[in-house]
C-alpha cells in the first residue's frame, strides 16, 4: 500500500511523507465540513429534502474532490460553493419564482459547458492571462477573506446596523475559546509542530465541551450556541432519493434561464480561477511564467464536480479556498486531497460527530491560514500605481465584497484601464481584453 501511495501521489517527488499529507487531509476537511451543514440549511429553503442534501453535499464533495486528486495531484478539495448556493436558493429559486429542479438543470448545463470550456483550455487561456501582479494580490486578498471569515465563525467580528461591522463580545466564553485557539496553534507553529492547524482546531473543541461539562459554555440554540457532545457516533446516511436526478429543462431557451446560467458560469469561473491562483501561489506550485502547471485537469475536475452535484441535486462544486489550510499543514499532493474526499464519504456514517464541530473550533485555523496567505503583498509594486491600484482593488474587495470573484474582477477592470490610459499596452495579454468586457457584462446584467 506505502509503494502504491508513492507511485500513485509522488509524494518522493514532492518531499513529501503519507503521514504529513493524511494530515493535511484532515485539517483541510476539518476547516470545511461546515459545507455539510451550511449547504443544507441554505438549499432547504427552497422546499428540498435537508436530509437528502447532506447526502448530496458530502457525495458531490467527494467526486470533485476525488478527481483533482486523481486528475491533478494537486491538495485541493471541492465542494458546494458558499455564495454560489445562496444565489441559487434566494434569488433564482425564492426571487426569480423558478423551481429548484430548473435551478438544478441550470447548474446542469453550467457544468458541461466548463467541461468544454476545459477540454478546448479556454480557462487555462484565462488563467494564464492574468497578470502576475493580480496573482500575487489574490493570494493576499483571499488571505484577509479567510482570515474574516475566521473572525466572523468566531464571533470577534459581528454585523452592526450602523458600521456594518464591529467587535463582538470578548468576553463571550465562544470568542475567548476562538482567541485561545489562536494563540494555542501559534504556539505549535513557532515550536514546529506538525499538524499544527489541526492539533488546533481538535485541542479547542475538546476544551470547548470541558467548558460544556463545567456550566462555562452553556447551550442556547436560539443564541447559536448547541451541545458539543455528540448524540451518537454512527448513524445511516439519509436517503438521496428525494433530489435526485430531479433536472427542468423546460426553460432552457428562456433568457432568464440563460441569465442565471451566465451568472454561474461567471462567478464559478473567477472563484475558482482566484483560488487556484491564491492556494498555489502559497504553496509555491506555479512556474516562472506564473502557470500552474496540469491545471486542465484542475479545471475539469471543477466541472466535473459540478456535473455531478446537479445530478446529485446540489448547488455548483467549486474549488475551496480552504484547500489553504491542508497547504499550511504540510499537504503537497493528491493524497491530501484523496484523504479529504474519503472523509466526506466517512462523514456520511459520523454526522453525528461532525455536525458538532463548532465554528469557534475551526475559526483559528482560518485566521491563521489568513496570515500564510498575506506574504506575497511585499512582492507588489506599489510603486507603480498602474500595478498598485489594481492589486489593492483585487486585496480589498475580497473581504469586503464576500466575493474572490469579485476582487478578481475590480482588480481586472482596474488593470486593463489603467495599462491602456497609460500607455503600458504591452503590459496587457490579448486575453485580458476579453475578460475586461466580460467583467463589464457582468455588471451590466446584473444591474
Amino acid at each position: 500500500m506505502k509503494n502504491l501511495l508513492n507511485r500513485t501521489f509522488k509524494l518522493q517527488e514532492n518531499n513529501t511523507t503519507i503521514k504529513t499529507e493524511v494530515f493535511a487531509g484532515l485539517t483541510t476537511f476539518m476547516t470545511m465540513a461546515y459545507i455539510l451543514i451550511v449547504n443544507p440549511s441554505i438549499l432547504s429553503a427552497t422546499g428540498m429534502d435537508p436530509g437528502a442534501l447532506i447526502t448530496a453535499t458530502a457525495l458531490a464533495s467527494a467526486v470533485g474532490t476525488f478527481a483533482m486528486a486523481l486528475l491533478t495531484n494537486y491538495p485541493f478539495a471541492l465542494a458546494p460553493g458558499m455564495g454560489l448556493n445562496a444565489f441559487f436558493a434566494f434569488s433564482v429559486v425564492l426571487g426569480m419564482g423558478y423551481s429548484w429542479e430548473m435551478a438544478l438543470a441550470a447548474i446542469f448545463v453550467e457544468g458541461i459547458i466548463f467541461i468544454l470550456l476545459s477540454l478546448f483550455k479556454v480557462r487555462e487561456a484565462l488563467f494564464n492571462a492574468i497578470p502576475a501582479t493580480l496573482k500575487k494580490a489574490v493570494s493576499v486578498g483571499i488571505g484577509l477573506f479567510i482570515a474574516f471569515i475566521g473572525f466572523q465563525n468566531a464571533g470577534i467580528i459581528v454585523n452592526d446596523n450602523d458600521t456594518l461591522v464591529n467587535l463582538g463580545d470578548v468576553k463571550s466564553i465562544t470568542v475567548f475559546l476562538a482567541i485561545m485557539g489562536v494563540l494555542f496553534t501559534a504556539v505549535l507553529l513557532v515550536r514546529r509542530v506538525k499538524g499544527a492547524i489541526l492539533w488546533g482546531i481538535l485541542a479547542t473543541y475538546i476544551v470547548g465541551v470541558i467548558c460544556q461539562l463545567t456550566g462555562l459554555y452553556i447551550v442556547n440554540p436560539e443564541l447559536g450556541m448547541y451541545s458539543l457532545i455528540p448524540n451518537g457516533i454512527v448513524s445511516p446516511p439519509p436517503s438521496i432519493a428525494p433530489i435526485f436526478f430531479r433536472l427542468d429543462f423546460s426553460q432552457l431557451l428562456s433568457i432568464d434561464f440563460l441569465i442565471v446560467v451566465f451568472t454561474f458560469l461567471f462567478v464559478d469561473l473567477f472563484d475558482t480561477m482566484g483560488t487556484l491562483i491564491g492556494v498555489s501561489t502559497k504553496a509555491g506550485f506555479l512556474d516562472k511564467d506564473g502557470k500552474l502547471p496540469r491545471i486542465k485537469g484542475a479545471l475539469l475536475a471543477d466541472s466535473i464536480g459540478t456535473t455531478v452535484g446537479a445530478v446529485l441535486g446540489t448547488s455548483t462544486v467549486t474549488t475551496y479556498v480552504e484547500s489553504a489550510s491542508g497547504v499550511a499543514d504540510g499537504g503537497r499532493t493528491g493524497l491530501t486531497s484523496f484523504t479529504t474526499g474519503c472523509l466526506f464519504v466517512l462523514a456520511l456514517l459520523f454526522s453525528p460527530v461532525i455536525a458538532v464541530i463548532p465554528a469557534f473550533a475551526t475559526a483559528p485555523a482560518l485566521i491563521i491560514v489568513g496570515l500564510f496567505m498575506i506574504e506575497h503583498v511585499v512582492d507588489i509594486d506599489f510603486t507603480d500605481y498602474t500595478e498598485a491600484l489594481p492589486a489593492f482593488l483585487t486585496i480589498i474587495i475580497m473581504p469586503l465584497a464576500y466575493s474572490i470573484s469579485d476582487g478578481l474582477a475590480f482588480g481586472g477592470i482596474a488593470y486593463v484601464f489603467l495599462k491602456f490610459v497609460s500607455g503600458k499596452k504591452q503590459d496587457i495579454h490579448p486575453v485580458m481584453y476579453g475578460v475586461f468586457v466580460m467583467f463589464l457584462l457582468f455588471y451590466i446584467i446584473e444591474i
